[in-house]
């Protein structure tokens, strides 16, 4: 079940590096950064030329109903971001507004880099915003950052893939996961070789998903380690039983396929019945499938949910920024704004007030629109929290596939996987 990273991000080594630069940066750390200016900001964020375009629109409107401000942008692509900023921060030159995703907010702010955002409260109203997104944005209780937009993990269905294959999807609402590993192998033995049932492989987020459904969790509150042993073996050993029944493809096959990008997945080549992913990547799987794809609840749905929604990325505030209540004013305009959101739309994940959803609604295709309605529905549920993820977490993103492939091409029993990266992945989170 491999789905990408819980953010845009690419799994860099970076947590030495920002421990190192963020230490050894301006220790005084009431000199202000950013433009110096109270009414001038800069703003950071990576993302292709469309995004480029986007950001530039929607800053234009900021300006157009706030004509006494500027903004500077500083893009970047996501290869190099983060070296960038451990930089700017080391020198005590980092923007007002910075754009973060993964374990990096927690990392910052543990540094006293980011600002609480409690004390610019009047400026910055979240009361509207759906609260599992809210507290994603928080670090020992603290609210260091303001979610973007909500993914989720989903299970994406072919239709035509299904059918071509003789068979129905079964009832998703109750479907477990033996029911996925019977249709999912199904789809295999009545299809043309190299068409699969299960498009995936289990990864580093699926432990949390396979967690959750079994009142486990990755990461606590405090930032240890949730997940016992003996999960993590049972998850191995599902993982393996894919590849071994012809539910999915070799492990040799799946391997090659980490972390690739829409059109090169089994999935957006249309030789995929099923995929375990992110809501948020439907629109580009269907584009590069040619074909109208669904997402549905993933299987063993039951008392003990394993879908949490999660921030695609998060805007964040200098601690030093000179130009507090400004940067207040325009992140409240980013998530909240229904004019801003129009522009957005989707493409830093669905919205997470849901007048702001609801705004943009008639404006997407009809695959972007399902996205809307899987977050809606998701945010009606009693769901478990989820919390940034700890200083050690992505080590731990890079412990997971090791033992995975480890299990994949049999040179470590489930048992002897899941143990050694319990043992790894404690040590990461424990510092």
């Amino acid at each position: 079940m491999s789905f990408p990273r819980r953010t845009a991000l690419t799994a860099l080594p970076l947590a030495a590096l920002i421990t190192g630069a963020v230490a050894g940066c301006n220790p005084d750390r009431n000199s202000p950064v950013g433009s110096g200016d109270e009414d001038s900001l800069r703003f950071s964020w990576w993302g292709n030329p469309e995004r480029a375009e986007t950001t530039q629109a929607v800053i234009d409107l900021f300006i157009e109903q706030n004509p006494e401000i500027s903004i500077s942008t500083e893009p970047g692509d996501i290869s190099g971001y983060f070296d960038r900023l451990a930089t700017s921060v080391a020198a005590g030159d980092e923007p007002d507004v910075i754009t973060m995703g993964g374990a990096y907010p927690a990392e910052y702010a543990a540094r006293d880099v980011l600002l609480d955002l409690a004390t610019v409260s009047e400026h910055l109203d979240l009361s509207e915003m759906d609260e599992l997104a809210l507290t994603n944005g928080q670090v020992d209780g603290v609210q260091i950052g303001v979610t973007t937009g909500i993914n989720a993990p989903g299970m994406v269905a072919n239709p035509e893939l299904i059918a071509a294959a003789g068979l129905e999807l079964p009832d998703v609402e109750t479907w477990t996961w033996q029911d996925y590993l019977e249709i999912a192998t199904a789809v295999s033995e009545n299809t043309e070789d190299g068409t699969v049932g299960s498009g995936m492989v289990l990864d580093h987020d699926s432990i949390d998903l396979w967690a959750r459904q079994r009142g486990e969790i990755l990461y606590t509150e405090d930032g240890q380690i949730g997940v016992s042993p003996e999960t993590v073996e049972a998850f191995f050993e599902f993982s393996k039983e894919l590849i071994d029944s012809g539910a999915a493809a070799s492990a040799e096959v799946l391997v090659e396929l980490t972390d690739v990008g829409p059109e090169q997945t089994l999935m957006g080549q249309g030789r995929a019945a099923f995929m375990l992913t992110w809501s948020s990547s439907l629109t580009a799987l269907s584009t590069a499938a040619g074909t109208d794809l669904e997402i549905v609840k993933i299987p063993g749905e039951g008392d003990e949910p394993g879908v949490w929604l999660q921030s695609s990325q998060f805007y964040t505030i200098s601690a030093r920024t000179g130009s507090p209540e400004t940067a207040a004013r325009f992140v409240q305009f980013l998530v909240t704004d229904p004019e801003a959101a129009k522009l957005i739309l989707t493409d830093r994940g669905v919205p997470a007030v849901e007048s702001v959803r609801q705004a943009i609604l008639e404006d997407l295709s009809l695959t972007a629109q399902r996205e809307v309605e899987y977050i809606s529905a998701l945010s009606e549920m009693e769901l478990q929290p989820t919390w940034i993820g700890p200083a050690g977490s992505t080590a731990v993103e890079e412990i997971t596939p090791r033992h995975q492939t480890s299990v994949l091409f049999r040179d470590a029993t489930p048992a002897e996987a899941a143990a050694s990266w319990h043992a790894e992945a404690t040590a990461a989170v424990a510092g």
